[in-house]
């Protein structure tokens, strides 16, 4: 069994369970850039039927949670809001909704949204836009060498998330991948870390889950995990309410043998 030392704790496990977006790999330099492509096409939906939603609500610019900048691109994020936090299902509800209020059919309005989203979506496959974490690399390669089984829990489906570990050369390193469309209950039930922990053959107390929600904190909590460590690139804790301890990047974690 290895020791993973953690800021000023030492704790003993077999395994580790990784969330994707945030924790994984760089959320901005993914869904910032769907989240471009869909505002951007949601932007033309509404203008093509005479609405501007400028002046209305809390506008686009804020309706996944996103910062922008004076040209408008996503430079940010509230870790605790749609972008970071909401499926895919979840997402295109928001995103419809802005179009119903405006006086489009809900049924409707949430075929345009599937339709923007494909188009995003298409377009981050050409762009394979997926970049690791800083350390995250070196961690894994710590991982193999320790023999840690590793699983990923993430609120993403299937097609998605395995192509993103393809781009990031990552997917060897997974013995399990739980997605949302495998289970009943997502985020934060326990049910992904339950299923993860069953498929990699370890007791909830052998591991540990990193994540950048405290929806993934509640779900180690709730299937009863050694340890739920919250990373925050950015600095900011006060979303991760329920993390047992919190880091800034991979190069705050080490393992021994």
């Amino acid at each position: 069994m290895a020791v993973l030392h953690v800021n000023d704790l030492a704790i003993p496990c077999k395994g580790i369970l990784f969330d994707k977006d945030g924790t994984l790999l760089d959320l901005l330099a993914t869904w910032g850039t769907w989240a471009d492509l869909m505002l951007k096409g949601l932007e033309n939906q509404l203008a093509l039927i005479g609405k501007d939603n400028s002046g209305s609500g809390p506008g686009l610019a804020r309706v996944l949670g996103t910062v922008h900048d004076d040209a408008g691109r996503v430079i940010g994020y509230d870790p605790a809001g749609p972008l970071s936090m909401a499926t895919a299902e979840e997402t295109n509800g928001i995103l419809a909704w802005q179009l119903y209020t405006a006086g489009v059919p809900w049924n409707e309005a949430l075929a345009r949204v599937t339709a923007i989203g494909k188009e995003a979506m298409n377009e981050l496959r050409r762009l394979r836009a997926a970049h690791p974490l800083p350390e995250l690399l070196p961690f894994l390669r710590q991982c193999a060498a320790a023999s840690l089984k590793l699983g990923v829990v993430t609120s993403d489906g299937a097609v998605t998330t395995g192509e993103q570990l393809e781009w990031m050369g990552i997917t060897s390193y997974f013995d399990t991948v739980v997605t949302r469309d495998r289970v009943t209950h997502g985020k934060p039930a326990p049910e992904m870390a339950e299923t993860a922990c069953r498929e990699l053959g370890l007791d909830p107390g052998e591991a540990v889950i990193i994540g950048d929600s405290n929806a993934d904190m509640q779900l180690g909590k709730g299937a009863g995990l050694r340890l739920s460590i919250g990373i925050s690139p950015a600095g900011s804790t006060a979303h991760l309410l329920d993390a047992d301890t919190v880091i800034s990047g991979y190069h705050q974690l080490r393992l021994t043998i």
